[in-house]
Order: C-alpha cells, then sequence, then structure tokens
C-alpha cells in the first residue's frame, strides 16, 4: 500500500524538479542577456538577421515573379482567344500543373528570369519598385516614431510585417496579392532597416567599435541581396514557388522571437530618460548629411540600374547561358566583404579619413561602371562587376558611421531619424532602378547608361570634400551627457556611467588622478562650457 500511495509522488517530485531546473536556468540565461556586453552582440544578431532577412526578401523574387507574370499572361490570353485556339494549348501552357498559373517544374526557370512579353516589363518593373517606393515614402515617418519610442518596438513591429509579407508572398495566385505583399515588405523595411541600423550605432558608442559593427551588418546585407537569386531559383524549381518564401518567414518569426527574449521591447523603459531626438526636416537641410546622403544614392545608383538589365544585355552580347546569367552578381560578394573589412581596418587606425574611404570608393564605382560595356565575356565582366561592388562596400562603410557621427557633434545623439535618411537615400535608387532603367536602355543604349552613372560617380567623388573638417572634430558635450551627468535614472544610463567611468580611470595616471577628477567635477558642476556649447570642437 505504501508503494502505491509512493508511485503517483515519484513522477511527481521528477516533474517538480525538472521544473525548477528549467527555472534556474531561464533566470541565469536572462540575467547573461542582460549583461550589456552579451546584450549588445545579440542585438547585433538581430539585426543582422533582420537585414539579411529584408534583402533576401528583396531579391528572392528575381528567378520567380517573372516566370509567374509570363504564365499568367498567357493564362489570359487563352482563356480570351477563340474556342478553337482553345482546344489546342501550346505545349508551354500545356506543361502547367501546379495550379494556380504557376509552371511546372520542366518550364521553371533555375537561376535566372524568364523574360516576359513586352508588354509584361512595365509590370514586373512596378512589382519590383513599389517595395522601394513605399519604403521611400513610410520613412520620414518611421524615423519620427523610432526617435519617439525607441528602437526596440519598431525593429519588432517591421519584423512582425515582413513576416505577414512573407506569408502572403507564398500563397499569392494572381498580380494584385503579389503587388500588395511586395508593398508590406516595404512598410516593414522602413521600420526594420532604420531601427536595427539605429540600434546598433546607438549601444556601439566607440567610433572604431561602431564602425565594426556596421561593417558586420553591411556585409549580412551583401550576402542577403546576392545570394538571394540562386536560393530563390534553386529552390522554386525543385520544390515549388511556396518554399523560398516559407524558409524566410521561418528565419523572420526566429528573429520576432529572439527580439522578444533579448531586451523585451514592450516592457523597456530605458528610452524615457534619454533625450529627444532632432527633427528629420532639420537633418535634411543640414548639409554635410546632405552631401553623406547624395553619395549613398549615386553609388548605389549602378547596382539597381544593372540588376533588371545587365542579364538582357548578357544574352545579346556575349550568348551567355542561363547559370552565367544566373549567378551574375554572386562572385561580388567576395570584393565587397573585402571591401568591409578593409575600410573598418583603416578607420581604426585613421579614423579622420572617412571621407577619403567614401571618395576613393565613388571613383572605383565611376570607373567600373564605365568598364562595362566594353565585356565580351562572363569572365571579363567580373572584373568591374566586383569592382562596383567593392567601391559600393567602401562608400557605405566609411559614410554610415559618419552620420552617426554628424549627429553627435552638431544634434542630438539620436539615430532614427537620421538612419531613415539614409535608407530613403537607398530607396530612391532602388525606386527608379526598376522602372526608369529599363526606358534608358531602350532609349538611349546600354552604353549611355553606363557611361552616364560611371561619370556621376566621379563627379560626385570630389563633394565628399566638404566632409574634410567634420571628420577631424569631436563630440560636443551633448544634451545626453548632460543628462548623464545628472546620474543615472534607468539600466541604460547606469550601464553608460559606469563605462565613462571605466574610461576615465584608464585614460587618467595615477598621481593626476585626484586633480583629474576634481576638475572634472566642477566642470560637470558648472555644465557645458563656452567651447562645449558650440556644435563641433576641433581636435
Amino acid at each position: 500500500m505504501a508503494g502505491e500511495a509512493g508511485e503517483p509522488t515519484g513522477p511527481r517530485s521528477a516533474v517538480e524538479k525538472l521544473s525548477e531546473a528549467v527555472g534556474e536556468r531561464t533566470k541565469a540565461l536572462g540575467s547573461a542577456l542582460q549583461e550589456a556586453h552579451r546584450q549588445r552582440r545579440l542585438l547585433l544578431v538581430i539585426v543582422c538577421l533582420a537585414l539579411l532577412l529584408d534583402n533576401m526578401l528583396y531579391m528572392v523574387i528575381v528567378p520567380i515573379v517573372p516566370d509567374f507574370v509570363a504564365a499568367m499572361g498567357s493564362s489570359g490570353h487563352h482563356q480570351g482567344a477563340p474556342q478553337h485556339l482553345q482546344q489546342q494549348p501550346p505545349a508551354s501552357a500545356a506543361n502547367r500543373s501546379d495550379g494556380g498559373g504557376w509552371p511546372s517544374n520542366a518550364s521553371k526557370p533555375l537561376l535566372r528570369p524568364r523574360y516576359p512579353a513586352d508588354n509584361d516589363d512595365i509590370k514586373i518593373g512596378v512589382l519590383f519598385a513599389s517595395k522601394a517606393i513605399l519604403q521611400l515614402l513610410v520613412n520620414p515617418l518611421s524615423g519620427t516614431f523610432i526617435d519617439r519610442v525607441g528602437y526596440a518596438i519598431p525593429l519588432f513591429i517591421g519584423l512582425s510585417v515582413m513576416f505577414l509579407s512573407t506569408v502572403i508572398f507564398a500563397f499569392a495566385e494572381n498580380y494584385g496579392t503579389l503587388f500588395a505583399a511586395r508593398s508590406l515588405q516595404g512598410l516593414g523595411s522602413a521600420f526594420a532597416d532604420t531601427s536595427g541600423i539605429a540600434l546598433i550605432a546607438d549601444k556601439y558608442t566607440e567610433e572604431s567599435e561602431r564602425n565594426r559593427a556596421l561593417g558586420i551588418a553591411l556585409a549580412f546585407i551583401s550576402f542577403g541581396s546576392l545570394v538571394a537569386p540562386p536560393f530563390g531559383g534553386i529552390l522554386y524549381h525543385f520544390a515549388g514557388k511556396r518554399v523560398p518564401f516559407l524558409v524566410l518567414a521561418c528565419i523572420s518569426l526566429l528573429d520576432g522571437l529572439l527580439l522578444l527574449l533579448a531586451i523585451k521591447p514592450f516592457s523597456d523603459r530605458s528610452r524615457d530618460n534619454m533625450p529627444v531626438g532632432t527633427p528629420i526636416h532639420r537633418l535634411m537641410i543640414d548639409p554635410y548629411i546632405a552631401v553623406v546622403a547624395g553619395a549613398l544614392t549615386t553609388c548605389n545608383i549602378p547596382l539597381a540600374f544593372l540588376e533588371p538589365t545587365i542579364s538582357n544585355w548578357m544574352l545579346k552580347t556575349m550568348g551567355a547561358n542561363e547559370w552565367e546569367m544566373g549567378l551574375t552578381w554572386l562572385p561580388a560578394f567576395f570584393p565587397h566583404v573585402l571591401g568591409v573589412y578593409v575600410t573598418v581596418k583603416l578607420a581604426d587606425k585613421y579614423p579622420h579619413l572617412q571621407w577619403f574611404y567614401g571618395a576613393l570608393g565613388m571613383a572605383i564605382i565611376g570607373a567600373s561602371s564605365c568598364m562595362v560595356p566594353a565585356c565580351r565575356n562572363f569572365g571579363q565582366l567580373m572584373v568591374p562587376l566586383c569592382g562596383i561592388c567593392f567601391g559600393i562596400a567602401l562608400v557605405d562603410t566609411a559614410l554610415l558611421p559618419t552620420l552617426a557621427f554628424l549627429v553627435d557633434v552638431r544634434h542630438v545623439s539620436v539615430y532614427g531619424s537620421v538612419y531613415a535618411i539614409a535608407d530613403i537615400s537607398y530607396c530612391v535608387a532602388y525606386a527608379l532602378g526598376p522602372i526608369v532603367a529599363g526606358e534608358i536602355v531602350h532609349s538611349f543604349g546600354f552604353v549611355q547608361l553606363n557611361l552616364g552613372m560611371g561619370l556621376a560617380n566621379v563627379l560626385y567623388a570630389p563633394v565628399l570634400l566638404a566632409l574634410k573638417n567634420i571628420c577631424q572634430m569631436k563630440p560636443s558635450h551633448s544634451e545626453r551627457n548632460i543628462l548623464l551627468d545628472e546620474g543615472p535614472k534607468g539600466l541604460y544610463d547606469t550601464i553608460k556611467m559606469e563605462e565613462r567611468q571605466r574610461k576615465g580611470r584608464n585614460l587618467h595616471p595615477v598621481g593626476g588622478m585626484e586633480e583629474n577628477s576634481v576638475d572634472s567635477y566642477h566642470r560637470d558642476l558648472r555644465g557645458p562650457s563656452e567651447e562645449d556649447s558650440s556644435d563641433y570642437e576641433y581636435t
């Protein structure tokens, strides 16, 4: 009887012990995640995954959508045809067996998009550009929203919207649904991309660490953009059109859950003690920020305009096969990563030359763009394309941290609006590319398109000389520092205060510790001096 009475208690005690162990592990994990250093790294991983996902979504439809639009147009044509023509469908139409107008595996392109009829070009161009257009329109609002509520909540909103748009892509069966899903992705990107980059700039306050973290993020952006077309084409060919989007939806869901676990965005109150950011319209009229934004737009125009036009030019000029057209941009990933690495290393040693790295990158982009029409085979073409991506890496890696630096030295150190401006700069290029590039090639020619893009980059490079003096400045006694001098009021400010105290102990020698600390104390009591109250100082 005692054994029978004790049988239920054995399993119950085991379950209780297991639950206690799981609870202890969860508490230990939660406390570990609250450590500033580990949380920073985890947030960098979350942001990099979000940027990877967004750029893969942007490019994964390249081998899929043209095939679908062509099939849809063919289906509509046969429905309106006379009955005697409908009785004998062409072989390509007979091969469609997936339902909803999607072709069977036998007729699917593996890597490159099928070239549609001329009247379908406009549909495809508008579909590709709709994401960037909506993102361009929403960014001014999202930047202001990010400045007011912080970075975590907009990042979670962006990931949720991208998850929804990816699921819609997976189950879309007509052009209108695809257009809605593509536009919805632009809405999510306006929140996720801007808040993610701004979050990195906010967490990594040291210039060298910020350059390194933003360089890692740019590497993920490049990887997502260049690997997505082969990824989408192969999965579409062998597994069907839903699989690529469902895989990306799972990544988005995982990233959102990781964000909730890491910082609990809806219960985070560290934003309450932070200053109010500079309005986005004031940042837009800052001449230095305008120079950087113009450089980001100009340097990305060759990539945005070549992506929708180069495959057709390769087919006509060099008789390229499907694999060559599908893998056109994939080798350029490696020089892009090399450019990020070189720029980060140079910025660590010579941080005052950021403007020069950007100008050098634009000169390389210009020269490479002019070389593209002279290529006559796939091997020759890889050289200028790799040069374009290497130059873009130099410009982006040098100028994205410069935007945060400009806000630090000239405005308030809140980064949502300034990186919304950067996102607008990218969107201008990628909104015009799918719509305008084809028309330019048709009206003027592929050679003239490349020469114009190359000339624009070469002519803009000297404009970055305007940043030469600003890159030699150091941050002023900004509003954030004044708030932190008043004493920490939350977890974020406590961490910042501890970092400043550690830096002070490391910088001051032991003999001069007392004198320097007293001077610093009196200086903090006086508040910002006349020198500190200016917008910036020269080192």
